[in-house]
Order: structure tokens, then C-alpha cells, then sequence
């Protein structure tokens, strides 16, 4: 029962957070040079064009007059209209969020499968040749750009061994499970390093505690003091630290996306950016929003269940 008070709050608690970020995003995109009608036309453009057009869509009204619509519709679901996709916000991010969803858990099982066994090798082995190689990679790792992973495992992978499709997401399930695997593995290798350090420094300092010590003497073995008692407690801190990440890297998708043709809502925003498309960078960046919020939510929650220390107000 506490745990759904404590959602019904943080739930309740987004409703500042997302008018904040509405007010924030409407008038900052307004500041992208440029003019959408302008841009819309094209060549076509000359003065008595783009007046009618700025007319139709709404933009010869006043700044606020504009955001009150924008928040009235808002309210109500409704994120507008766009103006280079011509449909509904709603229905272009209902088609692209299921591929962008994809990547974000993707990349978070492929961060899990990566940093959890080389974090307990490295503790195991501390201080040894194994965990000072496994403790360069975080150096290397956090320097690498992600356009770049993603271009090099498209080389090596895609284009050399052929082992995965270079780009697209596929029509089929084992299409979109193929499809995803380098641009998972792309956030994950991006992801990892932060995941590896923090993961292996919580497990050193829970292998010195009373209560492993005292497991070792009691004859069990190596392995199930690692991962059946020490693990579960190093990784509270570290799934906090994984959760905030990845909502962090939410805007990673926009550039890993592009790389690999994806159509998920971050190509979508880029697309939108570049044609001046007010309304659905608008919708786009709230979803974005959200989906930060409730990873952050999620977080929280899991980090409770883990460790009962810890009081849900």
C-alpha cells in the first residue's frame, strides 16, 4: 500500500514539473532562427504567401496567446498538429515511441550483461591484472562519443561480418530484435563504464563486511557469497546510479537513432528541429519528459524494494 501512496504523489508531483517543461520548451524553440511558414513554402515563399500561412497556423497571435492554446489542448491530450509530417503529434509519436522504447530497454539489458559480471571479476580480483585492465575501460569508455560506437559496430558487424542489419528496425519481431542490437549495444557501451565503477566499488566495500566474513568462514563457497549475499546489497546503490543514467542518456536516442535509421521518436525530433515544426518538438520533448520521470520513479521504487532501510515519503 505504500508503495502505490508514494506513486500516487511523485504522480501527482509531475503535474509542476511538465507545465514547467511546457513553458520552458514553447517559448525556447521560438528562439531557433528561422520561420516555419517561411520554411514550409520553400521557394515558393513571398510575403502574401507566408502572412496566410503564418495566419492559418496560428502564428501571427501573440507569444502567450499561443502557449494558452498550447496548454489548453495539452490538458486535454491533444499535442497539435504538424506542420511537415501534416497528422496529428499524437499519432507520429504513437508510431515512433514503441521503437525508441526498444532501444532504451535494449540498451539497458546489454548495460546489465556487460557491467555486472566484469564489476564482480574486478572485485574478486582487486587490485590484480584482470581488475586494473576492467578499471581502464571506464577511462576509455566514458571518451568515446557515441556516433562513433555506433558507426564502428556498423563497420565491424554490419558491414564486415554481416552479422546485423546496418540500419532499420525491421517488419517482424526477429527483425526488431535483430534490429536493435547494435544501437543497444551502442547506449550500452556508452552506459557501462559509469555501471562498472560504481558497481565494483559497492561490492569491494561489502566483501569487507562482519557479515561476509563471517560467511566465508562457515565454509560457503566463493561464488554463492558473491553473488547470493554481497551482490544484492552493492547493486541498491548502483541501480540508482543505472536509472539516473539512463534517463539521462533518453537524449542519447536522438543521435543513436540517426545513426542506425531508426524511426523512433528521436529522429522524429530531429526531422522537427530542422523543419521548424513547432508543435511536435513540443510534443516530442514532453514525452521525453515523462519517460525521464518515470525512470527516475521506477528507480526509486526498485531501490526501496531492495533495501528496506529505506522509507518511501
Amino acid at each position: 500500500m505504500k508503495y502505490l501512496v508514494y506513486i500516487l504523489k511523485r504522480l501527482l508531483s509531475l503535474i509542476p514539473v511538465l507545465f514547467g517543461i511546457s513553458l520552458i520548451v514553447f517559448f525556447l524553440i521560438r528562439l531557433i532562427p528561422g520561420d516555419p511558414a517561411t520554411t514550409l513554402l520553400g521557394s515558393h515563399a513571398t510575403p502574401d504567401t507566408v502572412k496566410e500561412l503564418r495566419s492559418q497556423l496560428g502564428l501571427n497571435r501573440p507569444l502567450w496567446n499561443q502557449y494558452l492554446t498550447f496548454l489548453g489542448h495539452l490538458v486535454q491530450g491533444n499535442l497539435g498538429y504538424s506542420y511537415v509530417y501534416t497528422s496529428s503529434v499524437t499519432s507520429l509519436i504513437g508510431a515512433g515511441l514503441p521503437t525508441t522504447l526498444w532501444l532504451l530497454v535494449s540498451a539497458t539489458v546489454f548495460t546489465v550483461l556487460i557491467a555486472v559480471p566484469l564489476a564482480v571479476l574486478a572485485a574478486a580480483r582487486r587490485n590484480g591484472i584482470v581488475d586494473n585492465i576492467i578499471r581502464a575501460i571506464p577511462v576509455v569508455g566514458l571518451g568515446l562519443p557515441s556516433f562513433w560506437l555506433g558507426i564502428m559496430l556498423i563497420l565491424i558487424f554490419g558491414l564486415k561480418l554481416g552479422w546485423f542489419p546496418v540500419a532499420g528496425f525491421g517488419n517482424t519481431f526477429s527483425g526488431h530484435l535483430q534490429g536493435i542490437v547494435l544501437p543497444g549495444i551502442t547506449i550500452a557501451l556508452a552506459l557501462s563504464p559509469i555501471l562498472i565503477r560504481s558497481l565494483r566499488a559497492s561490492l569491494i566495500d561489502v566483501l569487507s563486511s562482519d557479515y561476509i566474513v563471517t560467511a566465508r568462514a562457515k565454509g560457503i563457497s566463493g561464488s554463492r557469497v558473491v553473488f547470493g549475499h554481497a551482490l544484492r546489497n552493492a547493486a541498491v546503490s548502483s541501480i540508482t546510479v543505472l536509472g539516473v543514467n539512463i534517463a539521462y542518456l533518453t537524449g542519447t536516442t536522438l543521435v543513436v537513432e540517426q545513426v542506425f535509421s531508426l524511426p523512433g521518436i528521436g529522429q522524429q525530433m530531429i526531422n522537427s528541429i530542422l523543419g521548424r515544426d513547432f508543435p511536435t518538438v513540443q510534443g516530442i520533448t514532453m514525452v521525453f519528459a515523462i519517460m525521464v520521470v518515470v525512470v527516475n520513479l521506477l528507480t526509486d521504487v526498485t531501490h526501496a524494494a531492495l533495501d528496506p532501510r529505506v522509507q518511501l515519503t
